[in-house]
Parts: structure tokens; C-alpha cells; sequence
């Protein structure tokens, strides 16, 4: 997976809409998000998870809601993320569950959570998907990840990676081969170990079988 651009608004800390344009970042290789203590490092982590998933690693995702306290009363919360997963570029647009002032009286609205997938083909944007669940299990499938194994290996500095170390050792296995595709090794493997129990098996009836000729020419020798 490659991020191209990322846009938010009136999300988390961020009251109106900044940008961060990755491939400028990615040109020189290796970047580094840092900034002080509130700053919104964690932030813009949080806002790709919930582009690609539609929620935010660890306790945070049962926060009440993600919008910004400092944006504006009418501000809608808005996620935008452009990357390119196994070769197709896509462009994820999420909103989260938010209140809305009414368009007439008083008192607010709840607008519910929204998503748009696009891919871009043929020189433009395509509509892929506009459902929550269709376009979480497209990304799923596409990263070969549920939202809890990328926030474990994906999503380091909010410290699910310590929970990831502390995992029972199939659940570490499982994401180590989706993440790092070892379904050929655990083929092999397997392949091998059924190759010697066949071989065993064999060997075995060829020795009960040597054995029985032996007891029969016994018989007939007298010895």
C-alpha cells in the first residue's frame, strides 16, 4: 500500500481542512511525523484507519464522536484519502456520525456515517462503492487485513504492537502470514510433513512384509 494524499476537516484536533500531500513526503523515501504533544500526530494516523475501515485503533474508536470540538457548528467531518493498494488507486471518502445544527428551528440532526470509494480508471474518477460494508470488506481483502490486525503491525505508535507481541502465538502466526504472504512456506511445510508420514507408512508395510517372508522361509528351512 502507498498513500498519495490524505485530506481532513473539521476531524480530531483539526478544525477546518488540511493536507498532506505523501508523495512529495515519500519522494525522499523514509519521513518522519513529529511535532509537540497535541500537536495531531496521532491524529492523521487515526484519520487514514478510518478512512480505509471506518474506525480508529484502540480506545479511541469508542470516543463519542470524531468531529472536531473547535469546528465550526455547520462543519461537516470529512475524511479523504487517495493511495494505491495492489496496483489499483483508490480514493476513500468518510464521514463519521456527527450532529448537525437543524435547517430550521433549533436543536440538531444526527447524520449518520458515509462513505464513497472511487478508483481511478481511464484518465478519471469511477464510483466503486458508497456502502460501509462492501467498501470494508474491499479494503480487507485488497490489504489482506481486518481493522484490528493493521492497527497491530501498521499503526505503531499507538502501542497496539505491544498488544500484537503479547498475542497467543496463532493469532501472531496468522497475521505474520497474511502480512508478509507465507502461505507458500506453510504449503511447503505441509507438503513435506505428509510426504514423510507417506514415506513412513511405506517403509513400515515393506518391513512387515520382509518380516513376514522372513517367518515364512523359517517355517520352511526349519530354522
Amino acid at each position: 500500500m502507498r498513500l498519495h494524499r490524505l485530506e481532513v476537516t473539521a476531524f480530531g484536533p483539526f478544525s477546518g481542512t488540511e493536507e498532506i500531500d505523501f508523495d512529495a513526503l515519500s519522494d525522499a523515501g523514509l519521513f518522519l511525523v513529529q511535532g509537540r504533544t497535541g500537536a495531531g500526530k496521532t491524529s492523521v494516523l487515526d484519520a487514514v484507519c478510518f478512512a480505509l475501515y471506518g474506525q480508529v485503533p484502540g480506545v479511541r474508536n469508542r470516543a463519542k464522536g470524531l468531529r472536531s470540538d473547535h469546528a465550526a457548528p455547520g462543519a461537516a467531518p470529512r475524511v479523504v484519502l487517495e493511495t494505491t493498494i495492489r496496483g489499483r488507486r483508490l480514493r476513500l471518502t468518510r464521514s463519521p456520525e456527527w450532529e448537525r445544527p437543524k435547517m430550521r428551528g433549533s436543536g440538531t440532526i444526527r447524520e449518520h456515517h458515509k462513505v464513497l470509494l472511487e478508483e481511478f480508471r481511464h484518465g478519471g474518477w469511477t464510483g466503486v462503492s458508497n456502502r460501509i460494508d462492501e467498501t470494508g470488506d474491499l479494503v480487507g481483502d485488497l490489504l489482506g487485513m481486518s481493522a484490528v490486525q493493521f492497527c497491530q503491525v501498521a499503526m505503531l505508535p499507538q502501542g497496539e504492537f505491544a498488544g500484537f507481541l503479547r498475542a497467543k502465538a496463532d493469532e501472531r502466526r496468522k497475521v505474520l502470514e497474511q502480512l508478509f504472504a507465507t502461505e507458500v512456506f506453510a504449503n511447503v511445510e505441509k507438503w513435506l510433513a505428509d510426504r514423510r508420514a507417506a514415506t513412513g507408512r511405506a517403509t513400515a508395510e515393506l518391513a512387515a512384509r520382509a518380516a513376514s517372508i522372513a517367518d515364512r522361509v523359517a517355517e520352511a528351512t526349519g530354522a
